[in-house]
């Protein structure tokens, strides 16, 4: 059984740091790319970041670009998610998302139950 277990959220102020982690179980996480999407109250989902299986291919919107960096270790099958210059518009419940294979363009398939972000002061 596939399964994804997101941490490291909390809160923090404007301009702060976070670091999100997504352990990974049941499948061979090597073999597949992986995001990272958002929820903000009231709104659907947001992609924020993608990678292939190396780590070395990674993708981002224009609204995280520069202050967000994706990366993995897949020794340990774990997932981060470094998250510089937070603004409050940064608030959301963030997912770790599987593909269905090693292209960040395939369709995501699975995501862990989340973890909550809330940037304010």
């Amino acid at each position: 059984e596939v399964q994804l277990v997101e941490s490291g959220g909390g809160l923090v102020q404007p301009g702060g740091s976070l670091r999100l982690s997504c352990v990974a179980s049941g499948f061979t996480f090597s073999d597949y790319a992986m995001s990272w999407v958002r929820q903000a109250p009231g709104k659907g989902l947001e992609w924020v970041s993608a990678c292939n299986p190396g780590g070395d291919m990674r993708t981002y919107p224009d609204s995280v670009s520069g202050r967000f960096t994706i990366s993995r270790d897949n020794a340990k099958n774990t997932l981060y998610l470094q998250m510089n210059s937070l603004k409050p518009e940064d608030t959301a419940i963030y997912y770790c998302t599987k593909h269905t294979g090693n292209s960040i363009w395939y369709q995501r398939d699975k995501r862990g139950q989340g973890t909550q972000v809330t940037v304010s002061s």
